[in-house]
């Protein structure tokens, strides 16, 4: 059975999740991808085995030319035009199939870096934001690969705090050019880049962007860095030295180049949680083949419990961030659907939805990027010495995923920009956060629908969704309270409560996914499907609880704080549920396949 977007109802607001009920009809999950995604993951699978794979050495050693080539034969396929309008060489396809492909360039981190910047922050900003000479310029080329692009925003003394950039731009007396000078940062592509998209202060004063060809005087990118990970991947500072840039190549309104940041940004986030996932799935395979034919003590070390806990958690977390990534991407298609994208109006209305889904884009990012952590540090730890050796790949991926973390704002940055754009929705009435807040509160004295038992498939982790919610609420009920204004402040607070709303997305995703698989069939693969939902929400559960146990002290004191904890237990009320037969169950099923189960 296959589902197409149109039979996906109701757009969704974002950032509802938190005070809303979804059904699971409701959202896109890997199981509906049609016959035309499945053959764009073909494609991108075979451009991969064919031409990544057997250059992986090659890559990691900088071969010269290498990756220019490799970006060309990817743009030749239509890998780097996805988001692009057929008008400027592009496929015009969804979201959806974007991280698709994002997915499959995970099999080596240093080329994912390489490729995600040139479809994302090396095409995008000019394809959204570029005037129409400026897109005929630029965009086919760059989307053919013949052109590489690379996104300046980084500078050594504001990296995280990017609007603050030093760089400069000045209106030459002629008027016909700005005179850039300054120096960018941790430039992906920066050493084989021909175009830069680099943000400067006009006067020192407005925030803007220019278009920078690598041909022009004073443009000089400087040596290659020598990193910790993704070391086949082109990272060079870019030094601007008198650099004229002709007026006509400001990208976007003088003035407003935060708009182009911010709004790229998030489709980098969405793009990289869903190459993390990727990056998983490629990962737990050499893993679960060690495990099978590693022996101790006269046995394969995938018999051991302790082996099988870390290989089902594994499978767990990436059931629970896969789920998530189809969810936010097929809300996206959404919104988007029938807005034609050679229109004039098409680059605003993707962005106001890339917009409207900001809260997810992050949230993703964060568990995307966290997740991938887990499944290489354990992969490394069931490997054993072997995994500390550079003979093993998964040495290699342990130090590569390691910067995803960095990449597209911290994740530190993206957990206060969750709980801040959540709040700032709901001062403008978009989002009833604050009242639904304030419901939470008023209940200390009343019952509530958790405490009405239901049976069923899944009904207690339903159950446990909603009480997790209702933690959010009132976590942030309770901070928004004494803090006000000042609780921008309180980062501690901020980033416990991001926590809580990143798990109760992720909680609700899984659930809703084995919800839909259930509505469908019966049998083993349901069943298993309910085992890695369960699995995820009964540990999230504890996290949830763990951190609003963490923050409600520093929010609440006396008879508040005691109001406040028992709310907590009341929504977080559950049974016991032996996780530890239900991950032997996930392990034992993707040692069998030698892969994740849900691939």
């Amino acid at each position: 059975m296959t589902t197409t977007m149109s039979s996906i109802p109701a757009v969704i607001k974002g950032g509802s999740f938190l005070i809303e009920t979804r059904k699971p009809e409701e959202v896109f999950t890997p199981e509906d991808l049609t016959d035309q995604h499945r053959l764009i993951a073909q494609t991108a699978e075979e451009f991969v085995q064919r031409e990544i794979i057997p250059r992986l050495k090659e890559i990691e050693e900088k071969k010269p030319g290498l990756l220019r080539e490799l970006l060309k034969k990817a743009g030749e396929l239509g890998l780097l035009a996805t988001d692009i309008a057929q008008k400027y060489g592009g496929l015009e396809l969804d979201k959806i199939s974007s991280i698709i492909i994002s997915e499959k360039m995970a099999r080596d981190g240093a080329w994912a870096s390489t490729i995600g910047a040139q479809a994302g922050i090396g095409i995008l900003p000019i394809a959204f934001f570029g005037t129409e000479a400026q897109k005929q310029k630029y965009v086919p080329r760059l989307a053919r690969g013949e052109w590489v692009g690379a996104y300046c925003l980084s500078e050594a003394s504001s990296a995280s705090d990017a609007l603050h950039c030093k760089t400069k731009a000045t209106l030459s007396p002629d008027g016909k050019h700005y005179i850039l000078n300054g120096a960018k940062m941790w430039i992906t592509n920066g050493g084989i880049a021909d175009i830069y998209i680099v943000f400067a202060r006009i006067d020192g004063e407005k925030f803007t962007a220019f278009i920078v060809e690598r041909n022009f005087p004073g443009v000089s990118p400087g040596a290659e860095e020598h990193k910790m990970g993704i070391q086949g991947s082109s990272t060079t500072p870019l030094n601007l030295q008198d650099a004229p840039v002709p007026v006509e190549n400001v990208l976007g309104e003088i003035g407003k180049g935060h708009q182009i940041a911010f709004n790229i940004l998030n489709m980098g986030r969405l793009k990289l949680g869903a190459g993390c996932i990727g990056g998983c799935k490629v990962l737990i395979v050499p893993t679960l083949q060690w495990a099978k034919e590693r022996q101790a003590f006269g046995r394969p070390i995938a018999d051991f419990g302790m082996i099988k806990e870390k290989l089902g958690t594994m499978v767990a977390r990436i059931y629970a961030a896969e789920s998530m990534s189809y969810r936010s991407a097929g809300m996206i298609d959404r919104l988007l659907e029938g807005v034609d994208q050679g229109a004039p109006e098409a680059a605003l209305q993707i962005l106001e939805a890339l917009q409207e889904y900001a809260v997810e884009c992050s949230i993703l990012k964060v568990a995307g990027t966290e997740a991938l952590d887990y499944v290489a540090d354990e992969a490394v730890q069931i490997f054993g010495g072997y995994g500390f050796s550079a003979d093993y790949e998964v040495e290699r991926t342990y130090r590569d995923q390691r910067v995803n973390r960095i990449f597209e704002g911290t994740n530190e940055i993206n957990r206060l920009l969750i709980v801040d754009m959540l709040l700032k929705r709901s001062m403008k009435g978009e989002l009833a956060l604050i009242p639904a807040a304030q419901r939470v509160l008023d209940e200390v004295l009343g019952p509530t629908s958790l405490d009405e038992e239901e049976d069923g498939i899944l009904a207690a982790e339903t159950r446990l969704v909603e009480g997790a919610k209702r933690v959010a609420l009132l976590v942030a009920g309770a901070a928004v309270q004494k803090y006000l204004q000042a609780l921008s402040e309180e980062q501690e607070v901020i980033g416990g409560l991001s926590n809580v709303i990143i798990e109760v997305y992720s909680m609700e995703s899984a659930l809703l996914r084995a919800q839909k698989k259930l509505s469908r069939e019966a049998g083993e693969i349901a069943r298993l499907h309910c085992e890695a939902a369960r699995c995820y929400i009964h540990e999230a559960a504890d996290r949830v609880e763990m951190e609003a146990r963490r923050v409600l002290p520093r929010v609440a004191e006396g008879d508040a704080l005691r109001s406040c904890m028992a709310l907590l237990r009341r929504f977080l009320k559950r049974s016991p549920v032996d996780t530890i037969e239900l991950k032997r169950h996930l392990a034992d099923r993707a040692l069998e396949l030698g892969r994740h189960p849900f691939a």
